[in-house]
């Protein structure tokens, strides 16, 4: 945050300071924690019974000006972004929690403001001594 203190008596108070038009910015939009119900897995049990997953999605956004009109169609938004997550997970069943991660990020990386992503699948289910399994996966604009 940009600021100066302003005089006012022994009380300094940080006075904000919009952003020079020429100051590049590299934004970070992350959803983390995501837990839903996903048919996933190559057994035969994992077809008949949907299972937990835990879904963390980070994304490097490019170089951006600072929102000048504090609208959301200037930035990249995580509501899209969760609304994209729960049409794959909500869809056809997946074998493998690569595939899913994969497709989290080429749905992501469709964003042409998107440089790079970070994909996290974890099925929570597996097994019953609470270990957590899954993958993670990085990907990177070809734009």
């Amino acid at each position: 945050m940009v600021g100066t203190k302003s005089g006012r008596g022994d009380r300094a108070s940080l006075v904000t300071a919009p952003l020079p038009s020429s100051c590049a910015l590299k934004h970070r939009l992350f959803v983390r924690g995501l837990v839903l119900p996903c048919r996933i897995g190559v057994h035969r049990h994992e077809r008949d019974v949907p299972q937990r997953v835990r879904i963390n999605v980070e994304l490097e956004i490019r170089d951006l000006q600072s929102p000048r009109r504090d609208a959301i169609s200037e930035v990249v938004s995580y509501d899209d972004v969760v609304a994209g997550v729960k049409q794959m997970v909500g869809s056809d069943h997946i074998n493998l929690v690569e595939s899913l991660a994969d497709r989290i990020a080429e749905f992501c990386l469709k964003d042409l403001r998107v440089e790079r992503v970070k994909i996290m699948v974890e099925k929570l289910d597996v097994f019953n001594d609470g270990a957590i399994v899954g993958v993670e996966i990085e990907r990177i604009s070809r734009a």
